[in-house]
């Protein structure tokens, strides 16, 4: 691999071999940790019926994965601006594809929990690189088409994982949906070695944070686990350990010389508004997909797979609409696709009120995931493009991954907080009736958060586009 920065000259279009080969590399790798992070929500009823695992447990299984991802995924932004985003994309590949193998494997349900960790982490080198290598591999006008087909095709990964998942679980075994990444991360890897140009940032620091990476981390792992111990008795110490380790995580990067995250990046309002809109609209989609999936398998009868089919028209309208969504911001400017996905996203969501326990697809689903999906499909790649063209090319490594945190922080503690905050706990997850009035309070409290995120974009995102986005 090379190791000098992509120069003019090297730099790939859209619609040529080089810009192809680019953008199926980046999406691939992410699509896995994307697929990853929805593709094991179908297959919790059966993973907690074959490794006899609680509520909590379960939880663990998906928060687990999203925990080091998460926490991590700054550290790994860094890591690719200061020694190739491609060279630590790659390396973040095999490690995910090694760490699938022991999920696949694993003989019980404490052991997949450790594995699932592992996974988070090499989540958190590859994802980053993925958009990085976009950002400095493309020519500046050419960005925001190649970051929206990104964004479409990436997303798709999100929603047909409950798909893949369901058909797996129902004729193989759960164990599939981590045994498949093999042969994924192995395209992906030979795709990005031959024919994805090298970029860094030239002025990164020779220093890793690690005390900035081990905070962060300590931070997220205490307060998911007092969200998800709720009411056990050392859940109120670990609510304190996160708040003074994040005390001190703000502490630390203020003071070193070459912080994980730079403070710097948050003074544009920009970046910093499309980070909390993230962070809501992110926190509401992971959420809606947990509840969802199990809703219609525990109290709608559904098999796995049925559940997983449920979803597919999010899956299409993300398909055919995402890159048309990032041709509408770059041509209007981001603030009114930031504003009117989320909401369009929250009337799907209350539409999915009407699931229950003799739902009719066509009346009960499909509108609402209709609808679901058209809000996401509008607003993706607008908000992707914001984030990037917010803050300087060669910290596009550091931004990636600041937005990609904040929006697995979401999901991460939305799912860890929402199922307490609902009056669901231990086993109640299988029995029907518990999880049927769980479901409608989560499903409101989604709604809000969609409408809260978009809200937020209206009054702190530019109507027209920023210099980098156009």
């Amino acid at each position: 691999m090379t190791s000098t920065p992509a120069g003019a000259a090297d730099q790939v279009r859209m619609g040529t071999a080089g810009g192809r080969a680019v953008v199926l590399a980046a999406t691939l790798g992410s699509g896995m940790t994307l697929l990853d992070g929805t593709v094991v929500t179908v297959a919790l009823v059966r993973i907690g019926a074959d490794l006899d695992a609680s509520l909590a447990q379960l939880q663990w299984v998906t928060n687990g994965y999203l925990l080091s991802l998460a926490s991590l995924i700054l550290l790994g932004g860094s890591l690719g601006d200061r020694f190739g985003r491609r060279r630590v994309f790659v390396i973040g590949t095999v490690w995910f594809a090694v760490a699938s193998l022991a999920c696949g494997l694993a003989p019980n349900v404490e052991t997949l929990i450790v594995a699932r960790v592992l996974q988070g982490v090499g989540g958190a080198l590859l994802t980053p690189g993925s958009l990085a290598m976009i950002q400095g591999a493309f020519v500046a006008e050419d960005r925001p088409r190649a970051i929206g087909a990104w964004s479409g095709l990436a997303a798709i990964a999100t929603a047909v994982g409950p798909f893949v998942g369901g058909a797996l679980v129902d004729h193989a075994s759960w164990r599939w949906i981590f045994l498949i990444n093999l042969p994924l991360a192995a395209v992906t890897v030979a795709v990005a070695v031959r024919s994805v140009p090298e970029t860094r940032d030239q002025g990164a620091a020779d220093r890793i944070d690690v005390a900035g990476a081990v905070l962060a981390t300590v931070a997220l792992a205490a307060v998911t686990y007092a969200l998800i111990q709720a009411g056990d008795v050392w859940a109120v110490p670990a609510g304190v350990v996160a708040a003074l380790a994040l005390a001190a995580f703000v502490a630390v990067e203020r003071r070193v010389r070459a912080p994980m995250l730079e403070p710097g990046i948050f003074r544009d309002v920009t970046f910093s508004a499309a980070n909390v809109m993230t962070l809501l609209v992110y926190a509401a989609l992971g959420a809606v997909m947990f509840f969802l999936v199990i809703e219609l398998q525990t109290v709608g009868g559904y098999s796995a797979l049925a559940a997983g089919t449920a979803t597919l028209p999010v899956t299409a309208c993300m398909l055919f609409l995402a890159a048309r969504g990032g041709d509408l911001g770059a041509r209007i400017g981001p603030r009114v696709p930031m504003t009117v996905g989320p909401l369009v996203m929250a009337l799907g969501v209350v539409l999915l009120l009407a699931v229950g326990e003799d739902v009719d697809y066509v009346v009960d689903v499909l509108p609402g995931v209709t609808v679901f999906g058209l809000g996401l499909a509008l607003m993706v790649a607008p908000l992707t493009a914001t984030v990037l063209a917010a803050a300087p090319d060669e910290h596009a490594g550091l931004a990636s991954g600041v937005n990609n945190a904040v929006a697995r922080a979401g999901s991460l503690l939305a799912v860890a907080a929402l199922p307490v905050a609902v009056g669901l706990g231990g086993e109640q997850y299988a029995d029907p009736r518990a999880l049927d009035a769980a479901y409608g309070s989560a499903m409101l409290a989604c709604a809000g958060l969609l409408v809260l995120g978009g809200v937020v974009s209206w009054f702190t995102i530019p109507a027209r586009a920023l210099d980098g986005a156009e």
